[in-house]
């Protein structure tokens, strides 16, 4: 059985599990950089090799946290550690729809298994990425992004609606218009 102090810690990581980035939580000791990083497939890494726990990347996932100046940390109650990300920190694997039309609902699974809807607090949103390529994320919590894995971006894109006026064809979520980047003729 945990003792008080464990308790405590226990209960201090459950309160900052899901907090916003600007929550941040005092007296946390910066342990510096100890090797972690996230490759662009969403392959989590410690010192170079593959963490292959699935357990582990989601426990390590649930603390990731993005600072106000796009530096990523996993923050725990009392102790801090930087991460490096390649790209966004997650990926989009699947995607269900619910209803249709301006009343349609876009929910997405990511590789650690959190589900987010998109709507107005978790947008989907576009980049360009090397080589002019787009790259589709939605955000999930907290400015942490996941990156639509690509056959997950071709069932998006099979729902898109065309435009009624000047805006781009594009899909509805949550009461919002996601419209899809312009292309380029």
């Amino acid at each position: 059985m945990p003792d008080q102090d464990e308790r405590d810690v226990l209960v201090a990581f459950e309160e900052a599990r899901g907090k916003p980035r600007s929550a941040a939580l005092p007296n946390i000791n910066f342990c510096g950089d100890i090797g972690l990083k996230i490759g662009r497939d969403g392959t989590w890494y410690y010192q170079g090799s593959p963490i292959l726990r699935p357990g582990l990347v989601k426990l390590f996932a649930s603390v990731l946290r993005l600072e106000d100046d796009g530096a990523y940390f996993l923050v725990t109650p009392v102790e801090k550690v930087s991460i490096e990300v390649e790209g966004a920190p997650f990926v989009a694997v699947e995607m269900w729809r619910e209803g249709s039309g301006e009343a349609q609902r876009l929910s997405f699974r990511t590789n650690v298994d959190d589900v987010v809807a998109a709507d107005g607090e978790h947008p989907l949103g576009f980049e360009t990425g090397p080589r002019g390529s787009v790259i589709p994320f939605v955000v999930v919590r907290g400015g942490l992004r996941a990156r639509l894995a690509r056959p997950v971006y071709y069932e998006l894109a099979a729902l898109a609606v065309e435009p009624q006026g000047p805006e781009r064809a594009g899909v509805w979520s949550g009461g919002v218009f996601f419209p899809f980047p312009a292309t380029s003729s």
